[in-house]
């Protein structure tokens, strides 16, 4: 499953002039990322404002991103907003790393097995994707858990499961790259502690995460392996902390179970999924 596109919400500080310079492609995705952030109605004055752009360079970029469909002109509103090409791209991501509908029903299985969100993560290059999420209402996924997107390896069970099975070299690339936030009160974001933690997820053959990931949420992981024995992702489930101090152990029993089936079944399936 070795097979994302890095999603970034930007505020809407100043941008650093380095960034806004460069060729017509980087001043058009420093647009695009400026109307994300700002919402539909952004002005072109506010945008050259945003970027520090001379306001006829800035009005040439939109002019393009319009014309090919990244941006539309909002008339009522006089601004600008995203363009509909941008959910296609990202329906083409989603596409690539979701798998095949045999995992996603044992997914569905396990999420209503354990009453809990459950979910796969695949390694993409030097970025571990959430390939798929089965939950509801009453069972949530964790906030900033979004399928075809990076989840933080460090804080989440199925990245630690993941980061356990990396040769020292991949594994200090993929740090690098992700970085280690605080983004809860027991996130384990020092190196040290980290390479503690896998040497237990290497023993343990799981991953537990108390909030590491989001205040109040918990979760437990399991490798998925390919025919050779190779870590290919991470099957979890995340549940509250309250519901995970009481029934730890089934959700452990329920994971682990899942987790070989969807090895077995992925490769069946489909032996070039993920990309």
């Amino acid at each position: 499953m070795r097979c994302a596109l890095r999603t970034f919400y930007p505020t809407l500080e100043p941008v650093a002039p380095e960034r806004t310079t460069g060729s017509s492609i980087t001043r058009a995705l420093r647009v695009v990322e400026v109307v994300a952030a700002a919402g539909d109605g952004v002005t072109a004055k506010a945008i050259a404002r945003r970027l520090g752009a001379p306001l006829p360079t800035v009005y040439r970029a939109l002019g393009t991103l319009v014309e090919e469909g990244y941006l539309v002109r909002l008339h009522d509103v006089r601004g600008y907003g995203l363009g509909y090409r941008v959910a296609e791209l990202h329906r083409g991501l989603t596409d690539q790393v979701r798998p095949p509908a045999s995992v996603r029903a044992i997914l569905h299985e396990v999420h209503i097995a354990a009453e809990a969100a459950a979910y796969l993560a695949v390694l993409r290059d030097v970025d571990i994707v959430v390939a798929h999420v089965d939950d509801c209402t009453d069972h949530p996924r964790p906030d900033a858990m979004r399928v075809g997107e990076p989840t933080a390896p460090h804080a989440t069970a199925a990245g630690k499961v993941m980061l356990a099975d990396l040769r020292p070299g991949r594994l200090a690339e993929l740090i690098a790259r992700a970085g280690m936030p605080r983004l809860a009160p027991h996130t384990v974001a020092d190196r040290r502690a980290l390479d503690r933690e896998l040497m237990r997820v290497r023993s343990d053959g799981a991953a537990v995460e108390v909030e590491e990931y989001q205040p109040g949420v918990a979760g437990i992981a399991a490798p998925v392996r390919g025919p050779g024995g190779d870590v290919t992702g991470a099957l979890g489930v995340s549940v509250t902390r309250a519901a995970f101090a009481a029934r730890r152990w089934d959700l452990e029993r329920v994971v682990r179970q899942a987790a070989a089936r969807v090895g077995e079944t992925a490769h069946r399936a489909s032996a070039g999924w993920p990309c």
